[in-house]
């Protein structure tokens, strides 16, 4: 099978674009779209690296990383035991690599409180990283605590999924004010890339209902594709493979192929 080792060549000129997929609330396909995101660009020849910051680990299992090869993952890598390099694995996917999460990665947020430039820890890390790649997404806890931090203080953009759902408004609101504080405190060319409408529910009035809500508010923040409810999206991850890979023809597949789509038109946008 064709693979890159991001690696195994010296430094790029360029620098990588990178990516944080957050949302402080949980089940809104925030690991799901990551993943299924990056395997779409790989399929498209980009080099992309996956950083899995969530102690739950569920992007590195999605992606089939056994817990046997995670000895070294993020945490290494944030309380500065090991270079970014040394923690990358490579997926089954051609131009798809990982630095997974281990469950050492709970008590980082503790361990991270003493320690200096706390904020930056990530972005530090991958400064200093040789590996070769076009775009990184960092999949974030569903929490806005230090890994989430470090992760917007790494970012140039975030990417918010966002379920269809009562609450969605209410929740989304914490997450842009906490963006709005680390620009102005750490990284001010932080933006939100696009908000991302996940589990949409045609037959159910409230998704709609949400979907013009959420567009009303954001505007064209808001990307056109929405993520539909689906099954075999929802049974990828047991069997260690993004949805794309899975079952590339289901409607979950093909709108995040769609949403690739979006995404690089927003790219080429912000980089022109």
């Amino acid at each position: 099978m064709e693979t890159d080792n991001p690696t195994s060549t010296p430094k790029a000129s360029r620098r990588p674009r990178i990516i944080a997929v957050a949302n402080q609330k949980g089940g809104v396909g925030k690991t799901t779209t990551a993943i299924n995101l990056a395997t779409a660009l790989a399929a498209i020849h980009k080099k992309t690296l996956i950083i899995d910051l969530d102690p739950q680990g569920n992007a590195s299992t999605g992606l089939g990383i056994t817990h046997r090869e995670r000895s070294l993952n993020s945490y290494q890598v944030l309380i500065g035991e090991t270079g970014l390099e040394d923690a990358i694995i490579e997926t089954p996917i051609p131009r798809l690599h990982v630095v997974p999460a281990g469950i050492d990665l709970t008590g980082a947020e503790i361990e991270l409180v003493s320690v200096k430039r706390r904020e930056f820890r990530l972005k530090e890390a991958l400064t200093r990283s040789a590996a070769d790649v076009d775009y990184i997404f960092i999949d974030c806890p569903p929490a806005l605590g230090l890994l989430t931090i470090n992760a917007l203080v790494a970012a140039d953009a975030v990417l918010v999924p966002l379920q269809c759902e009562f609450f969605a408004l209410e929740g989304i609101s914490h997450l842009v004010k906490t963006i709005d504080r680390i620009k102005q405190a750490f990284n001010p060319g932080l933006e939100i890339q696009g908000i991302v409408l996940t589990m949409f529910d045609r037959r159910n009035n409230l998704s709609g209902m949400v979907a013009d809500d959420v567009r009303d508010f954001f505007g064209d923040k808001v990307y056109e594709t929405v993520i539909p409810r689906n099954v075999r999206v929802s049974e990828a991850p047991s069997h260690g493979k993004p949805a794309l890979v899975y079952d590339m023809r289901c409607a979950g597949s093909q709108a995040y192929l769609h949403l690739a789509g979006e995404v690089l038109r927003r790219e080429r946008g912000i980089m022109t």
